[in-house]
């Protein structure tokens, strides 16, 4: 045997240490870290954080959060809709005969011709959650940019797993281009966004209208994105705190979605995805303190080695949601200028 051939025969041994190497690297087999948040967390976050419900998001019984995040969500004061903003709720196709779907659009008063779009996609762990939860979020987000936002009443597991979530998104997505005209947006400038198993289900929904031919989307917003299915990462062992998004949790709430599917599909699990090529530029916004850090930096890396590009920000300090339940941090602050800025960037950039 030649010395070129013995040297090809050996590359895919070397391969296969190359990227053994890699994922030990990357925590493929490590046992993660603990976050500390009474080190690590500044004292207002420490505050906000001492007065959250002690099982705020104890999954073990999924109907009994959902009872106690109802109750916590009615104490809450009541969303002022801005007088400028027209909420209406719609009734939109199922994708191949699915249930219709639910999409609630949010639409400037003096709205400007040929305006941009953001299909906006709530949290909730694929089993949590509803478009009223984020009537503030997207109706800021429409005033600020002077764009129309259409948020997805999706389908929630254990009763619906896998793929009923993405195929609610893609069917809110495809009806949104197919009626650019009545919602007064380009067809051209439509963009997607969402928090948590929002970004994860805006990323999923992403990789499906570039494998269809579109709609084509010219930006995606994943804050803190629920990406990776297999919680193999050092973050995704950081808390077990039941106050906060923790690692039992996204345990039961990926199980809950999948149902057990063989092999998991790219859509449903995006950091699985091996082809992240021609997907549109991306910003993705985290905390240090978020068990989700580290397969996001994954993702931001992997687009960008795919050409796509990506505008990473990693907050330390931040847990997950903190940006929400901390608004008037100066951490937060500044989290939501960031990304005021890059949204409006995305979608107006001649502003």
């Amino acid at each position: 045997m030649s010395y070129y051939a013995f040297l090809i025969d050996l590359l895919p041994v070397l391969d296969g240490v190359v990227v053994d190497a890699y994922h030990a690297r990357k925590g493929r087999f490590m046992t993660g870290r603990k976050f500390n948040f009474d080190t690590e967390l500044d004292e207002l976050h420490k505050a906000v954080l001492s007065v959250l419900p002690e099982k705020l998001l104890d999954l073990t019984d999924i109907s009994v959060t959902r009872a106690g995040l109802d109750a916590l969500m009615s104490q809450m004061p009541a969303s002022q809709t801005p007088d400028n903003i027209l909420i209406e709720d719609i009734n939109v196709s199922g994708l191949n005969g699915d249930p219709d779907v639910l999409v609630r659009t949010y639409i400037p008063k003096e709205l400007p011709s040929e305006a941009s779009g953001m299909l906006w996609i709530h949290g909730g762990g694929m089993v949590l959650g509803s478009v009223d939860m984020d009537n503030d979020v997207c109706a800021t987000m429409a005033t600020n940019h002077n764009c129309v936002v259409v948020s997805v009443e999706y389908r929630l597991a254990p009763e619906h797993p896998y793929p009923a979530q993405i195929h609610d998104c893609y069917s809110a997505l495809s009806w949104m281009h197919d009626s650019a005209d009545e919602l007064g947006i380009s067809k051209d400038r439509i963009a997607i966004g969402g928090a948590s198993a929002g970004g994860g289900l805006a990323a999923g929904t992403a990789l499906m209208a570039r494998d269809r031919g579109g709609p084509n989307l010219i930006f995606q917003l994943l804050v803190f994105p629920m990406l990776d299915h297999r919680n193999i990462t050092p973050s995704s062992f950081g808390t077990s705190d039941t106050r906060v998004w923790n690692r039992e949790a996204n345990i039961i709430a990926w199980k809950a979605y999948l149902n057990g599917i063989d092999p998991v599909p790219t859509y449903g699990s995006p950091s699985t995805a091996e082809d992240l090529s021609d997907l549109p530029p991306t910003y993705i916004n985290v905390g240090t303190l978020d068990i989700f850090v580290d397969e996001d930096i994954d993702y931001a890396a992997r687009l960008s080695q795919a050409g796509v590009p990506v505008e990473l920000h990693v907050y330390p300090g931040a847990f997950h949601g903190s940006n929400g339940f901390v608004a008037e941090s100066e951490l937060s602050i500044r989290w939501a200028k960031d990304q005021t800025a890059a949204i409006e960037s995305a979608l107006n950039p001649s502003s």
